[in-house]
């Protein structure tokens, strides 16, 4: 089967991913598939866990990288190599030249997770630090390469890194054959369009589900227009696929092949995040949580078996506090709430035993008796609480205001 492509490269072909899978035998794992009950039971059919969290690097990346360099010649080899990466592609890019013995310079962004920076530098790579954002970084190291005469690793857009990643499809074929559907992250693209040509090729009948964050979907847009079209500006928690504008490459082969693109809100990210952590024992990072956020937003609206690419496991340990305690307020399980009292002795403790009779855990108490807004004899009161879920968030501000306070949620 041979698929259609624009610009200067050739067409891409299932022989292409295959030839990628024997190149990175004994490189790269094949990682595990593992279930999970339930978003089975919310999709209505079994579910799996595609473990690229648990690949060499904590990600889908080698696989490209690996295929992108070994296919140097001894003269480019020789050069070096450049990469721009917020961080997974960086530590794909340095493990891949170490273990092919080839000089790497990876450009980071300056917010880049620091277990991320020191990752890639362990693997061998020179860290150089430029920009906020991967589009900046990435112009920095094409300017690098420009000037160094060192080989560009692009960080998907380019046939033998697609091709790469694509084995990730092979492989899900290969442990769930009866798959009908399969859910992955979008970023740039490498990884769905590698996905795509592979699954496509052998089993057109499934399908294929992008998933970006929505404060960084070029996709959408781009279909709309029928070309790559640029976002003004990217936010999301997500880094791994925060990217401003598809590649040309992989804009034609989502196109073509990939069924739908959804967008997931941050909220979605960090409750899909905190189910990986307690359902799954699976640490994720937010990117590799999105197809889990895309199950979780519309479980019904996919056909099972699904196949969930969780594509990378590599989060700042800081950044995931964040996002745990963002997943837990969006889940239900804080309330964080104000209230005014009487200051009289006694009010404090009878504020916290209509709490006890609600069954509400308080985490941070602030007692503030100074405010020039509160009356001479008032008192305000914020507090942080532990709860068990949106219905027991309403039952706590009930029994407040059935105990006479005014709540402010």
């Amino acid at each position: 089967m041979t698929l259609s492509t624009s610009g200067p490269f050739p067409p891409l072909i299932l022989d292409d991913v295959r030839g990628a899978q024997k190149m990175l035998s004994g490189v790269a794992r094949t990682t595990g598939m593992e279930g999970s009950r339930h978003l089975g039971s919310l999709v209505g059919a079994p579910v799996h866990f595609k473990c690229e969290n648990l690949q060499r690097t904590g990600s889908f990346k080698l696989r490209g990288a690996y295929v992108r360099i070994a296919g140097l010649s001894p003269v480019e080899r020789a050069a070096g190599v450049v990469a721009a990466s917020a961080g997974n592609h960086a530590q794909g890019v340095a493990l891949a030249s170490s273990l092919l013995g080839v000089r790497s310079t990876v450009f980071m962004p300056v917010g880049a997770p620091l277990p991320k920076v020191a990752a890639t530098r362990e693997y061998g790579a020179e860290v150089r630090l430029h920009g906020h954002v991967v589009d900046e970084t990435l112009a920095a190291a094409q300017e690098y390469a420009e000037e160094t005469g060192a080989v560009f690793i692009h960080p998907f857009d380019h046939p033998d890194i697609i091709a790469g990643q694509g084995t990730v499809g092979l492989e899900i074929l290969e442990q769930c054959p009866e798959v009908r559907t399969i859910v992955v992250g979008i970023g740039g693209g490498g990884l769905a369009a590698g996905i795509a040509v592979a699954v496509k090729a052998l089993r057109p009948d499934v399908r294929i589900v992008g998933v970006q964050a929505a404060g960084a979907a070029a996709f959408p847009p781009s279909l709309a227009a029928g070309h790559p079209v640029a976002l003004d500006s990217v936010q999301t928690m997500a880094d791994g696929i925060k990217v401003g504008r598809p590649g040309d490459l992989t804009f034609s082969l989502v196109q073509e092949l990939v069924d739908e693109v959804r967008t997931v809100s941050e909220d979605e990210l960090s409750s899909a995040l905190l189910l990986c952590l307690e359902r799954a024992k699976m640490v994720v990072e937010p990117a590799g949580a999105s197809p889990v956020a895309a199950l979780l937003s519309d479980p019904k609206s996919f056909r099972g078996p699904v196949v969930a690419v969780l594509s990378g496991g590599n989060v700042d340990p800081l950044l995931m506090q964040r996002i745990l305690t963002h997943g837990m307020v969006a889940a239900g399980r804080y309330l964080s709430l104000r209230l005014r009292l009487t200051d009289r002795p006694g009010a404090l403790a009878a504020l916290l035993a209509t709490l006890t009779v609600a069954d509400a855990n308080v985490l941070d108490i602030s007692h503030v008796r100074t405010d020039p807004r509160l009356g001479l004899t008032e008192a305000e009161v914020e507090l942080h609480l532990e709860t068990k879920g949106p219905e027991h968030c309403e039952d706590v501000a009930t029994a407040l205001r059935d105990a006479g306070y005014l709540v402010r949620l």
